[in-house]
Parts: C-alpha cells; sequence; structure tokens
C-alpha cells in the first residue's frame, strides 16, 4: 500500500479517527459528506451523486451508483453507523441537506471540504485525500476480519485483486497483525 515515492497510501486507524472526530466542528452538510466518504470508502464522484433516493433509513444503509462501471449501471448498498443515518435524517429533516443531490458541489468542492478537515486535524501527506479515506477503509475493513469479497462488493471492485491489496497491511496496521500472531507463542 505505497505509491511510487514509498510513501503510505492509506491513513492508520489513528488519524481515520482524529480525521472522524474533527468533523463535529464542521457545518451539517460538511460533516455528513466527510462521514459518508469515511464509513462507505465511496468514491468523492460517487458521494457527490447521492440523493435522498440512495438513503435506506430502514436497512442503515447507503445505496451507491458505481460510477466507475460506464457501460452499466449497478447500484452497491454499505451499512452505515446508526449515527450517520441519524445525521442523514436530521440534515434533510432540517434543510440543510437538499433531497435531490444531497451535496450539490463540484468534485474540486467535494475535495477541498475532505483536505481542509485533514489539515484542520493535522493529517499531512499524500494519502490527506478521499482517495486516502477510501484506501482506510478498505484496509480498516480487512483488519477487522470482514471477508475480502464483502470489502470488493463494498468498494465496488469489479476483480477481487483489485481489494486483495488492501491485505498488504504496513507500520503500525502490520504490526497489529504480527502481535496477534505472537500473543499464542
Amino acid at each position: 500500500m505505497y505509491d511510487a515515492k514509498g510513501q503510505r497510501k492509506y491513513l492508520t486507524r489513528d488519524e481515520l479517527q482524529a480525521f472522524i472526530k474533527l468533523t463535529r466542528c464542521y457545518p451539517p452538510e460538511i460533516e455528513i459528506f466527510c462521514l459518508i466518504v469515511a464509513y462507505t470508502g465511496c468514491r468523492i464522484s460517487e458521494a457527490l451523486a447521492l440523493e435522498e433516493s440512495n438513503i435506506d433509513f430502514h436497512q442503515q444503509c447507503i445505496v451507491i451508483k458505481c460510477l466507475k462501471k460506464r457501460d452499466k449501471v449497478m447500484f452497491r448498498s454499505v451499512p452505515v453507523k446508526r449515527s450517520i443515518i441519524s445525521k442523514l435524517r436530521h440534515g434533510l429533516e432540517k434543510g440543510q441537506l437538499p433531497p435531490e443531490r444531497l451535496f450539490p458541489w463540484c468534485r474540486m468542492t467535494g475535495y477541498r471540504r475532505i483536505c481542509e478537515v485533514m489539515q484542520a486535524a493535522g493529517i499531512r501527506g499524500s494519502y490527506a485525500t478521499p482517495k486516502g479515506l477510501r484506501h482506510a477503509f478498505g484496509v480498516n475493513a480487512v483488519q477487522s476480519g470482514v471477508p475480502l469479497n464483502m470489502v470488493q462488493r463494498w468498494l465496488g471492485h469489479a476483480d477481487i485483486k483489485t481489494t486483495a491489496i488492501y491485505t498488504h497491511a504496513t507500520g503500525h496496521e502490520e504490526r497489529n497483525l504480527a502481535k496477534r500472531m505472537w500473543h499464542g507463542v
């Protein structure tokens, strides 16, 4: 999970927690946008395309239209924490989020919103981006024991080989995996 310069491509759990915690300091539309990207692993363009009809309040999941599949329309459902569903419901009821496009911004504005929160949380590096959140979601899911085929579905990958990169945890995450192994020895 390194780029061509040897830099980590994802946020660690601590960085992710700092990012999520700091979203509370922002207006509801920015907070909710950041939380959706962090908790679903969706692409920024997929988050920007969300409408009220994409929120399944009963099943507590977000139905994401996969924008990577240009030749066919595909949707995937990603379960999210009850608190995010509550924030979405509240934002819609209070008029903080429009029912059509929940986040009526251009792609660059969405990108900047996430990067602003990253900067404020003290997260620096090439991974301090929406893509870094997507990678963090994948790494966190794999390390939490979510089956690889489920992570594949949630991320909208066509090929399981693409999802398998998230098994290549490094640094602190790799050490935690090794500790599990050492525990029994």
